[in-house]
């Protein structure tokens, strides 16, 4: 006997080539996994290309000159799928860029209450961007368009991709707040006259809050985005007045004011600069007898919107404002349609509300026809009193016009809509949402939305029965026929 043909040679050969098997196979397998970590090869298959960016988010992502950290906090209720997903997409695609990489941290604000504190959350759902000492908080719901209450489509890569080119730009946008003239204050922790709660989600949101009194600088700081007076209880000096024409028309600045009812705005010096942007304000006291229009401690509820970008969040959630003394702030019938001018009414009151002209404390509110303020016919809304209004002045240059950055003016019939006892979820979103749009907060990428795709198994009572029963007879049953089979094939 040969020893390629003894039976010991033949053990060795068979050993031999089990080795070399076993060896070829964790070969294989580690070349195929040092190919995917490497070399990786990506295809969305998807109908609405759900793991895709667009090709203008990329070239903004890959092109970030600092890194950005993302942190999604959760709660065990949250579904965020859609969002998880998106984050991912960004990693992927900066994964090559070091100096602009984009990492991802997921957070249960419960569970890592230390790192919560760290970050300054406690709330879930809640998406903050970080990028050295900048940072920037989005909440999930601002990445979804709601319809009937319900998710209709995902425009997170719009939202997420501007808060990440702001977060990450070098520069931070400064708001001012006009005080001098008895303005409730950013430091003043008073439920009624401090804003120190809208100051501290301003800093959230990454922008820089400070106080400006213009009798004392003379002038209106360059670095101004956006100038804000809240409730001011004296007379603005000319020099005042004009430096805020200037800023408005001149330099295409932006304002924000609250105005209270108890003095008109021709005694605050502001009136002319008012009707210059087509706004006006009556010196009234908007009252309401509907039940329904009045909360029970009297504040003034307001739940009718236009659609605005101002408006937004409030009319997809159905929220209402709540708020204490209120005056009609209403677009200017008498103003000139040229000159690139455009004036909104924001939020108006209910179908039985009036402004109140003659109200004498201890005496019960009553409309008096000819005297009190009613709607004025053919204005948007119909039959309802204006009380926040939105206008805005496009660049025109050779009779053409141009998307050129003009001015903004936001005027709120009320002082106290974001005081320290009033900044719930209407009233905040509101004046969050005003300010964006008045420094143009989010860019207007065309990223379109992506519809909330919602998949639905409906079964009778029959369907479940015979479910339950063929997962308990007929699988195992089958399989057991089959053993049965392969056992008397074997036998034979």
């Amino acid at each position: 006997m040969t020893l390629f043909t003894s039976f010991r040679a033949a053990r060795w050969l068979r050993t031999l080539n089990l080795v070399l098997q076993a060896f070829l196979f964790l070969t294989f397998f580690a070349g195929l996994n040092y190919v995917a970590k490497y070399q990786p090869w990506r295809f969305d298959l998807t109908r609405t290309r759900q793991f895709s960016l667009s090709p203008e988010t990329l070239s903004y992502v890959r092109n970030l000159s600092r890194p950005v950290h993302v942190v999604l906090t959760l709660s065990p209720e949250s579904d965020s799928a859609d969002v998880r997903g998106l984050i991912d997409e960004y990693v992927n695609a900066t994964a090559e860029h070091p100096a602009g990489r984009i990492t991802k941290e997921v957070l249960d604000v419960y569970q890592n209450r230390r790192r919560a504190e760290e970050l300054g959350v406690d709330q879930a759902d809640l998406l903050v961007l970080i990028s050295g000492d900048k940072r920037r908080v989005v909440t999930v719901n601002e990445l979804y368009t709601l319809k009937n209450k319900q998710r209709e489509s995902f425009h997170g890569e719009q939202v997420l991709t501007a808060a990440i080119l702001d977060v990450s730009s070098p520069g931070r946008q400064k708001i001012y707040f006009v005080v001098g003239h008895s303005e409730l204050r950013l430091g003043d922790a008073d439920p009624n006259r401090g804003l120190t709660s809208v100051r501290d989600q301003l800093k959230l949101r990454n922008f820089e809050i400070e106080e400006v009194d213009l009798t004392v600088t003379r002038r209106i700081p360059p670095d101004a985005a956006l100038l804000i007076i809240v409730a001011p209880q004296s007379r603005y000096s000319r020099p005042e007045q004009e430096l805020l024409r200037q800023h408005l028309a001149a330099n295409a600045g932006r304002l924000i004011i609250f105005l209270g009812p108890g003095q008109s705005a021709a005694a605050l010096g502001l009136d002319d600069l008012l009707l210059d942007w087509g706004v006006l304000v009556h010196d009234d006291w908007i009252c309401d007898t509907g039940a329904e229009n009045v909360s029970e401690n009297g504040d003034l509820l307001i739940r009718a919107y236009a659609q605005h970008p101002i408006t937004k969040t409030l009319l997809e959630y159905a929220a209402h404002l709540s708020l204490g003394a209120a005056r009609t702030v209403i677009p200017d019938p008498g103003r000139s349609l040229g000159g690139g001018l455009s004036t909104v009414t924001l939020a108006a009151t209910s179908l039985t509300a009036w402004g109140e002209r003659s109200l004498r404390a201890g005496s019960l509110p009553r409309y008096d026809p000819g005297i009190d303020t009613r709607p004025i016919p053919g204005m948007d809304p119909p039959d309802r009193l204006g009380i926040a209004v939105a206008s805005e002045r496009l660049g025109v240059r050779d009779n053409l016009p141009f998307s050129v950055r003009g001015g903004k003016l936001v005027v709120f019939g009320t002082g106290d809509l974001i005081a320290n006892s009033r900044v719930d979820r209407g009233n905040l979103a509101i004046f969050l949402n005003a300010v964006n749009w008045t420094v143009d907060r989010d860019r207007q990428l065309s990223i379109p939305p992506r519809p909330v795709e919602r998949f639905q198994l409906t079964l009778s009572a029959a369907d479940f029965t015979r479910l339950r029963y063929t997962l308990l007879l007929v699988l195992p049953g089958s399989t057991l026929l089959l053993g049965l089979l392969v056992y008397w094939t074997r036998r034979a």
